[in-house]
């Protein structure tokens, strides 16, 4: 499992691999799911309750114990999918990334293509799991908060890549979330996050590697950033199949930059 994305046709075939957990994340009500899949609560387990951030990263503790109750353990083999395509699963990649497990990917085209392939699925169902040993080891130079995103502004050390789509990041469109400014972080750039998407799946490798390559990059830190961390993390993914960049997530997103009093913001629409 060195790739961060897997096929459905692979996943039917490792199915009955005693080491696999497969890990349900989505966030729309759906009654079906992958047969022995767990469900991942993002919105309400697997997120910061105590933020008032929309998705915002739990403490390492706090994932540590919800995942032992899923019954994931340090070796186990986890895939994650949603219900719609490649949506939240990317998120829940970086998750455990930056809680330091490295055996993880996401089920390429997740739920709409395992039921397009004929692959067997069953009602969806909480279950209570045999305990897991899963230890969190945090790594903090995937995420970044507020105070490293202003501070590089004037560093300029890094390039924020906004997956937002190009009227809100030009703040030509309003933002779903009421009282939030439009517009985006100075000097960032936009990659909508469906560029790097063909069909509910990733774009081929060499594709993506135009995409990325077309950005002028360089070997500059890349910061993801979007409304509320959610499809920031699907570039992100995408960005690890084509680039050797060091790469971190901004968690806050424009929920908290865009509700900021102090923090500067360009924009080519109205404000």
């Amino acid at each position: 499992m060195k790739d961060p994305i897997v096929s459905c046709s692979w996943l039917h075939k490792n199915l009955d691999n005693p080491e696999l957990i497969i890990l349900d994340a989505s966030q729309k009500d759906h009654n079906i799911q992958i047969k022995r899949a767990r469900f991942f609560d993002l919105k309400n387990t697997f997120s910061d309750q105590g933020s008032m951030l929309p998705n915002m990263l739990p403490s390492a503790l706090v994932f540590q114990k919800e995942c032992r109750n899923l019954g994931i353990s340090a070796q186990s083999k986890i895939v994650v999918y949603d219900n719609l395509g490649i949506y939240t699963s990317p998120r829940v990649w970086w998750m455990f990334k930056t809680m330091g497990h490295k055996q993880v990917s996401i089920l390429d085209g997740g739920l709409p293509a395992w039921l397009k392939e004929g692959h067997e699925t069953e009602p969806f169902q909480e279950r209570h799991f045999e305990r897991g040993n899963f230890e969190a080891k945090y790594h903090p130079e995937l995420v970044k908060n507020l105070d490293d995103v202003a501070n590089n502004l004037s560093t300029k050390d890094a390039l924020v890549i906004d997956a937002r789509s190009e009227e809100r990041f030009k703040g030509m469109a309003p933002e779903p979330r009421e009282g939030l400014s439009s517009g985006h972080i100075p000097h960032s750039i936009n990659l909508p996050f469906k560029k790097v998407l063909h069909d509910g799946k990733y774009k081929p490798k060499e594709e993506l590697s135009k995409i990325f390559g077309d950005m002028n990059l360089g070997d500059s830190p890349l910061i993801f950033s979007c409304g509320s961390g959610i499809t920031a993390c699907i570039i992100m993914l995408a960005a690890e199949m084509a680039t050797e960049n060091d790469k971190s997530v901004y968690d806050g997103s424009w929920t908290e930059w865009g509700q900021s009093e102090n923090m500067p913001i360009e924009r080519e629409g109205p404000p």
